[in-house]
């Protein structure tokens, strides 16, 4: 068993399986340097890797993983180079993490996460989980979908799991954030296409027997909001399902947001980076808006089912059907 102890930039090896003279070649970096303890970590791991000891690596590298300032550049290191600890060993699936991922952003700054990167990776298996235990109740099982659009994909934090269940020729993704599709494209080997800011200006390449939106709705301004719902629920194609998810009452209570008298709330503020807050903020309605919007807009009739706090206890879910 290889074990380390890390006081203060040193790190310091304390099996006796290597020689003296493989030692010598570690570099060990001075106090005075100044490097992060995590950019010293993944500095000598990367040495490692070059001189072929992938063993010590791993153990150097998943300490580096550790920290926040350095942790992609070692997670990116560990799965590239599959060494023990890498998340593909545990999950069976591509976990490959873009930089420009504002989720992960989230994980990895929020006070709550101890652990951003099994904490998005479980949150992306938890929501494949929630979606199939929602369309079973409605007796349309994900796996007999025949193609599934995930809209507002990202840069793959769900798209990962959903390939894994399906296979990637039976998953299209969509996002108004080019490196996020491109990213899904060449990560995944799943179909995707470019979205838009304007509804109305999105092209449906193709019609989807299930279009599922997760947290899209949840972040929509009031004049895009059921513009957005009737242009998703083209996509549709006859006898599928247009899932999406909403912030509802508990997540409004939760946040001490006041609804107005429609039952809507919206901030201009988000997660993103890399959309306009006017387009994109942070947006909280009541069932009775979200319902009336459905009436208003589609018809009351083509909602089939509705969960309250269904994905991560925390969003709404509605399952509408095409006839």
């Amino acid at each position: 068993m290889l074990q380390f102890a890390v006081s203060g930039p040193f790190v310091v090896r304390l099996d006796n399986q290597h020689s003296s003279a493989q030692t010598k070649n570690m570099t060990v970096l001075p106090p005075s340097s100044p490097l992060t303890l995590g950019q010293q970590l993944l500095q000598e791991g990367r040495e490692l890797l070059a001189q072929g000891d992938k063993e010590l690596a791993a153990q150097v590298l998943v300490r580096a993983r550790d920290e926040r300032d350095v942790v992609l550049d070692a997670h990116a290191l560990i799965e590239e180079n599959d060494l023990i600890g890498s998340f593909r060993n545990v999950m069976g699936l591509d976990c490959t993490i873009s930089e420009q991922d504002d989720i992960f952003g989230f994980f990895r700054g929020h006070h709550s996460s101890r652990n951003p990167l099994r904490d998005y990776l479980a949150d992306g298996w938890r929501t494949l989980a929630e979606l199939m235990v929602l369309l079973e109740s409605v007796d349309q099982p994900l796996l007999k979908a025949g193609r599934v659009l995930e809209f507002a994909s990202g840069h793959g934090r769900f798209t990962r799991h959903l390939v894994k269940a399906m296979g990637s020729s039976r998953v299209v993704v969509s996002d108004v954030v080019p490196s996020a599709v491109e990213f899904s494209r060449s990560t995944f080997g799943v179909d995707g296409f470019l979205s838009a800011s304007v509804p109305e200006s999105v092209q449906w390449p193709a019609r989807y027997d299930l279009v599922f939106v997760l947290s899209l709705f949840s972040h929509l301004p009031r004049a895009t909001w059921s513009r957005w719902l009737k242009v998703l629920y083209e996509a549709v194609a006859p006898g599928g399902l247009l899932v999406f998810s909403t912030h509802g009452t508990k997540a409004a209570n939760f946040d001490h947001v006041t609804l107005d008298d429609e039952g809507y709330f919206f901030a201009a503020s988000s997660e993103s980076t890399a959309i306009d807050e006017q387009e994109y903020g942070t947006t909280f309605t009541s069932e009775a808006f979200v319902l009336a919007r459905i009436a208003e807009t589609l018809g009351a009739d083509k909602l089939v089912h509705k969960v309250p706090v269904h994905f991560w206890n925390h969003q709404d879910a509605y399952v509408l059907r095409k006839p």
